[in-house]
């Protein structure tokens, strides 16, 4: 699918009063397609909880499902969507979500910031991939630590409803996985997240089936503390020009690599994803930032390492975050989590987060073990990396950190008699250039992370994926509780995967290969700058705003949708959708007066600082 979002705006905040003016309650929603579900199938929606969460801090709502057979029997589906719907009013901090099903992470997402009139907004998820999971009774943990004190009074009221679609003749049951491994630090007996502290790294043996035939992993990033906005960070030979407590270290360059068995698997640059109350939160009101409600996710072939996995021992699998430092180093926390599939075919702050998302192997039809050979390994173990930077006499400084990073992967994987040549390939590229003026007190952020990813099997291809990811910021003190802040943020991909993979139908049947699932995004970019003012006060900071967001999507299926959306002081002035997709989630706002003073808890900057809090 193709995604094109151009996000722009100006945005103020005032500490001016504004008597007798009552604000409606927002709608706030992240600017995405709705999920290309079936029209015209039968479908049945149950609840899967419904949970307030005020202080919640360690105590996440934990299901018990079990599946429904009112639309086919479990497994059939031709769909699976998910309906996360929640309100709040009140002070509060935006806080991470993560929904683990199975003790498999099939969803990681963020909350806006309440106001004291309130705020409602609802996200409808593919659930699809994820069949394998709803078919089987099994335990759902929803965890979203939230803490009430005398300021901080926001409770998000939450409910999560599941939709399946029955399959037919015109819409057959999607291909699904048969077996699931997951890679993380829980255990589905207990009520605990599936997600484990890096760095170091997560490190976990896992035992693959021995007729696997194709794997895939599927990666994820988010971002927290003093890694909440990595990409601000200066290198540590420079850190000491740099006032004490004004930034931090470590660099602006992360990398999150896949090992297996130590060598490096694949790799990924990642998309910087904004949350509502990072650097400038009225930004984010009500249209958050892309990949705020429903963090974006990369794909990686790890098929070439089959030969390797197959011969029934255990094998390590390890995730790590690495920055462009001597030693790799990065500051905490970091988090990862993961799982494996297996197919048979015929707070206060965020907690930064990376993980393997998805894991999908196809196993062959026949029990014979999966042979072959590693013929080309060509990875390092760390990117090509380099760090300068000038100072002028007036204290000026221009800080420049590049990186790249080439991996070339090929393998003969053989079963049943039948070989497939499969190759892996990387180019990625990183920039970052930061530029202090006036004293420190201007800091300019130009990064851009781009690449291709691509895998063939015997010449045919499965995966591919180029994208460019675009973050501009400027960010000037004016004093010590009032600053500005302009952003151009640009989320540019187009991905091609083959969902259904390879298949192998008889020991003489070759390459089975299905429609692929195309998709592009591209998001705000510098087309449209946005901007504005922040004033942090001890009694709450406030603020209005502009934003114009531009979406775009296209899919090989013929499923498109297009939105332009604009807002004015946390109000829609402009909505036209074309879209050959239908969904019931929400859209625009009511119409209501612009809101000239609207109460922020305070803002989250880089360097670990915060204003207004």
């Amino acid at each position: 699918m193709r995604v094109f979002l151009l996000i722009s705006g100006f945005f103020a905040l005032t500490i001016s009063s504004c008597v007798g003016q009552v604000p409606i309650p927002l709608v706030d929603f992240q600017v995405t397609q709705p999920p290309p579900v079936p029209q015209n199938a039968q479908k049945c929606t149950i609840q899967l909880f419904q949970r307030a969460f005020g202080n919640s801090f360690g105590d996440p709502e934990v299901v018990e499902y079990t599946p429904t057979t009112d639309c086919g029997g479990p497994g059939s589906w031709t769909a699976v969507t998910l309906n996360f719907t929640v309100t709040s009013n009140g002070t509060q901090f935006d806080r991470l979500g993560i929904f683990t099903f199975q003790n498999v992470e099939i969803w990681r997402t963020s909350t806006p910031e309440p106001s004291t009139t309130g705020i409602i907004w609802t996200y409808i998820k593919d659930a699809t991939r994820f069949i394998p999971l709803f078919s089987d009774s099994g335990r759902l943990i929803f965890e979203l630590d939230n803490i009430l004190d005398s300021e901080l009074n926001g409770i998000y009221s939450t409910t999560l409803e599941a939709t399946f679609y029955a399959s037919s003749a015109a819409t057959p049951a999607a291909a699904k996985a048969n077996v699931i491994l997951s890679i993380s630090a829980a255990n589905n007996t207990s009520s605990a997240s599936a997600d484990a502290s890096v760095s170091p790294a997560l490190s976990v043996d896992l035992t693959l089936p021995r007729n696997a035939i194709a794997a895939y992993a599927e990666l994820y990033a988010s971002g927290n503390g003093n890694e909440e906005f990595w990409y601000t960070n200066v290198p540590n030979q420079f850190l000491g020009d740099f006032p004490s407590n004004s930034t931090l270290g470590d660099g602006p360059f992360r990398e999150v690599r896949l090992l297996i068995d130590g060598k490096v698997a694949g790799t990924m640059f990642p998309y910087p994803v904004v949350f509502t109350g990072g650097i400038l939160p009225p930004a984010w009101r009500p249209i958050t930032s892309y990949g705020a409600l429903d963090l974006p996710t990369y794909v990686l072939d790890v098929t070439p390492f089959l030969p390797l996995l197959t011969d029934g021992d255990a094998h390590n699998f390890t995730l790590d975050v690495i920055s462009a430092e001597s030693d790799g180093a990065i500051n905490q926390n970091w988090f990862v989590s993961g799982k494996h599939f297996f197919f048979s075919f015929v707070g206060l702050e965020h907690v930064q987060y990376w993980g393997v998302r998805l894991l999908q192997i196809v196993t062959a039809n026949t029990s014979s073990p999966t042979t072959g050979n590693m013929t080309v390994y060509e990875a390092n173990d760390f990117p090509v990396s380099s760090s300068t930077a000038s100072i002028s006499q007036s204290g000026d400084m221009v800080i420049t950190v590049n990186a790249s990073r080439k991996i070339h992967i090929e393998s003969d994987v053989c079963s049943n008699g039948v070989c497939t040549t499969v190759v892996f390939d990387q180019s990625l590229e990183y920039s970052n250039v930061q530029s202090y003026f006036d004293g420190l007190n201007v800091q300019d952020v130009l990064q851009l992370s781009s690449g291709s990813v691509s895998s063939t099997h015997n010449g045919i291809v499965v995966l591919k994926d180029d994208f460019s990811f675009p973050f501009a910021l400027n960010f000037t003190t004016i004093n010590s509780t009032t600053f500005t802040a302009d952003f151009d943020h640009s989320y540019n991909r187009d991905l091609r995967r083959d969902l259904s993979f390879i298949v192998r139908r008889s020991k003489k049947d070759s390459v089975l290969a299905s429609d692929h699932d195309r998709l592009n995004f591209l998001q705000p970019s510098k087309i449209f700058p946005a901007g504005g003012f922040f004033t942090g006060q001890s009694t709450g900071s406030t603020g209005s705003g502009t934003s114009n967001n531009s979406f775009s999507y296209r899919d090989t299926a013929g499923n498109t949708f297009f939105r332009i959306v604009d807002a004015s002081q946390n109000v829609i002035t402009t909505d036209h959708t074309s879209s050959s997709l239908t969904s019931d989630q929400e859209r625009s706002q009511s119409p209501q007066e612009p809101q000239v003073q609207v109460k922020f808890v305070g803002a989250r900057l880089p360097g670990s600082r915060t204003i207004g809090v």
